[in-house]
């Protein structure tokens, strides 16, 4: 294709692709945007070594001529969208990539692999906090996924609202606060359990956080206890009916005096197993497999089409795929009250503008160069909680339902 392009003549011609989603992962009422924050630094990045052209050319894949364009290879064209930490729905047009036809059509890969992971990671871990009311949630899935997925996945938990992240590369690289617990096997090394604890509590004192279920949770505990004492941290539990033994296990902590010694549970929880536990005694939630594989959506289903060349619209027909043409613009539109009723997208053209209007994209990059002022994780982070904020309430339901903003599509004129 980039080949014909060159030969053709078309490759220089101006271009608008868009980054969008057809539909929501079934039973899901939001998306929430992240990898935006990755992307900038990326593709101004992104080029071809000589290893890389070597490969292509050596293997018939590419004629010269193009073997030479990939070689000299740099992204000089626009990024406009969506801030990370923003909520989408069907048809919002989450990333605008402006350039010539050849320089654009050679991002898609990136860009989908990038949005579609860590967007699919950011509504699973959304769910999740939403699920916790309020309690902390710690990403725990590193060994549930490929090793660099893993450090984007704990980005895009953080982005979410969880609380701590188990990975230490995400946390040097991101600086994510990072927290964990000794592994089974570090009790079994010990000739007893206690042996195991009080070597734990030695070397990290006692805010520090015991995995009590290796054997026995009730006799873990009181061996937890004996060995720290009341004022210990935090104790794990990672197996068997959460629900029933965090219970039994608060009354037995409580019995023992440890009344502020906080309870953790894990194992393979995701967002419906953590709301079916809003009423136990539980202090935070470790979550594991289900947040780094989206909770059953893996992928947020986002495509990228070429929607304008030449300043002139193009649309794609196929049946149950059909796009529509020409650059977008979008606002989100808010009650006084600050809740959203709509999303308001305009093809070639913007929204006539109302009060309590929100414009949703934002420049990435200008020229090939990452833009001025880009929000840090944090920024987005606080973002995505003031968004989920301000969705009318049903949107942020675990069951299936509309999508909790509905997405107006105008036409406008060339």
């Amino acid at each position: 294709m980039l080949s014909a392009a060159l030969r053709d003549g078309t490759a220089d011609r101006r271009c608008v692709f868009e980054v969008f989603a057809r539909r929501l992962p079934t039973g899901r009422r939001y998306g929430v945007v992240a990898g935006t924050g990755r992307l900038p630094s990326l593709i101004a990045d992104f080029r071809f070594s000589e290893e890389d052209v070597a490969f292509l050319a050596e293997r018939g894949i590419v004629d010269q001529a193009t073997a030479q364009w990939l070689a000299d290879y740099r992204f000089s064209g626009d990024i406009d969208g969506y801030a990370e930490g923003e909520l989408f729905f069907p048809g919002s047009p989450i990333l605008t990539v402006s350039g010539t036809f050849a320089e654009c059509v050679v991002l898609e890969t990136l860009v989908l692999s990038v949005l579609n992971h860590d967007s699919a990671i950011a509504a699973a871990a959304a769910r999740m906090v939403t699920a916790a009311r309020g309690r902390s949630v710690i990403e725990m899935g590193s060994r549930r996924t490929h090793e660099e997925s893993a450090v984007a996945a704990a980005r895009a938990a953080y982005l979410a609202g969880f609380a701590f992240t188990s990975n230490l590369e995400a946390g040097r690289r991101y600086g994510i606060p990072t927290t964990g617990t000794a592994a089974h096997a570090f009790t079994l090394l010990h000739d007893s359990e206690q042996a195991a604890f009080a070597s734990q509590v030695a070397t990290l004192g006692k805010q520090t956080t015991l995995l009590v279920d290796t054997y026995d949770i009730a006799q873990g505990i009181r061996n937890a206890i004996a060995v720290a004492g009341s004022d210990l941290r935090a104790v794990r539990i990672d197996s068997g009916d959460l629900s029933v033994l965090a219970s039994e296990s608060r009354a037995l902590l409580d019995s023992l005096g440890a009344t502020d010694t906080q309870i953790i549970v894990s194992g393979d929880l995701d967002e419906y197993a953590i709301a079916a536990l809003a009423a136990e005694p539980v202090d935070a939630y470790g979550a594991g497999t289900a947040v780094v594989v989206g909770s059953g959506a893996p992928t947020a289903g986002l495509v990228y089409k070429l929607v304008e060349v030449d300043g002139r619209p193009v649309v794609k027909r196929s049946e149950h795929k059909a796009t529509v043409g020409g650059r977008k613009t979008a606002v989100r539109r808010h009650k006084p009250t600050g809740t959203a009723t709509e999303e308001v997208v305009v093809s070639l053209g913007a929204p006539a503008p109302e009060p309590h209007d929100r414009l949703l994209q934002r420049p990435f990059l200008r020229d090939g160069e990452p833009a001025a002022n880009l929000p840090t994780l944090h920024d987005s982070r606080e973002h995505l909680r003031q968004c989920l904020i301000s969705i009318p309430w049903e949107g942020l339901k675990l069951s299936a339902g509309d999508p909790a903003v509905p997405v107006t599509m105008l036409g406008g004129s060339a």
